[in-house]
């Protein structure tokens, strides 16, 4: 039966749709604007026009699926107005995961974070899925994702067949680029950062990602599975594209005090000017946090492996270049 995908374009999701239409399932993609999304997404996606804000769209959509991957959401750590997390990450699920509810499907698949779980206050120190955090996180993106994973969590108790994969820092080949690993390695390519900020992030590859997705489709409801390669520092990151890009140049390291000084500066000016800063203390604070997600519960029970990282890095790169300039 039909699958429907939503954030179809986006890193994971358009990765996630490439795996279903090669594994020849008929897929359904919610998508803002039919005319881009038919350039940007394989021609045998069935494409519909919606938003996850219009509960009616929403409705259209998801009549006649058995599956709804629900991968939409923002990714960013600023907006002029915050209050579009709230909207899109928390209010957005709460609409497609009733209308899913609604329709009966067999599996729903949410696409969380490794933000909403309880990280451990050694930094290096890792973690995996056992427990969710309690308390609210520290950036707006955060918080809304927690609420996002509350809504699912709470509607499993009315009979929504959720399952949760929790990415951490996800890069690979898309059709556009947005925020996060893959605006990093562009930036690298086009040797854009003069200087390098401290710290790292764990990292995973799409389609990697894609494949837990797949796997956690018929794990017991309820699921969380942590998808994650590895942890790996910024200076370590541009030194592996350095090694398949030898023209990209490894930034020198801004020192964690002048960083958090950026940070906060650049923030206080954001308030007065409505452009977002250059970083942000929630940014700063997870990237020198030393953040490790334990994902050998994916391995152990559904069998998920990754791509070794240089051949992922590789890939991408490869598919990114035609994108560099846009």
């Amino acid at each position: 039966m039909t699958v429907l995908v939503t954030g179809a374009t986006g890193t994971v999701g358009s990765a996630l749709a490439a795996r279903l239409v090669a594994d020849g399932r008929p897929v359904r993609a919610l998508v803002r604007d039919v005319g881009r999304a038919r350039t940007l997404l394989p021609e045998q996606i069935e494409l519909v026009a919606g938003d996850v804000l219009d509960s009616a769209s929403i409705e259209a959509a998801v009549e006649g699926c058995d599956t709804v991957f629900h991968v939409a959401g923002l990714p960013e750590q600023w907006r002029q107005d915050m209050g579009d997390f709230d909207r899109v990450n928390a209010g957005g699920t709460d609409t497609v995961a009733r209308a899913a509810l609604a329709a009966g499907v067999s599996s729903f698949v949410f696409t969380s974070t490794i933000d909403v779980f309880a990280w451990p206050s050694e930094p290096g120190a890792t973690f995996d899925e056992t427990a969710l955090a309690t308390a609210p996180k520290h950036t707006h993106y955060e918080r809304s994702k927690q609420k996002a994973d509350g809504i699912v969590t709470a509607l499993i108790d009315e009979g929504l067949p959720a399952r949760f994969v929790a990415p951490a820092g996800v890069f690979g080949p898309v059709p556009v680029i947005t925020p996060g690993a893959n605006h990093l390695i562009r930036r690298l390519l086009l040797n854009q950062i003069p200087i390098s900020l401290p710290g790292g992030l764990p990292v995973v590859y799409g389609p990697d990602v894609a494949d837990l997705h797949v796997l956690a489709e018929t794990a017991p409801v309820g699921s969380r599975f942590i998808a994650s390669d590895r942890y790996v520092t910024l200076e370590a990151f541009a030194r592996a594209v350095t090694a398949i890009e030898p023209s990209a140049k490894v930034p020198r390291t801004l020192p964690v005090l002048a960083a958090r000084a950026i940070a906060h500066a650049g923030e206080a000016v954001s308030k007065l000017t409505r452009k977002a800063p250059l970083l942000t203390t929630g940014e700063l604070s997870f990237l020198i946090g030393d953040v490790r997600p334990d994902a050998s519960k994916a391995q152990r029970e559904l069998g998920w492996t990754v791509t070794p990282f240089e051949e992922a890095l590789a890939t991408t790169i490869e598919h990114l270049r035609p994108l560099l300039r846009d």
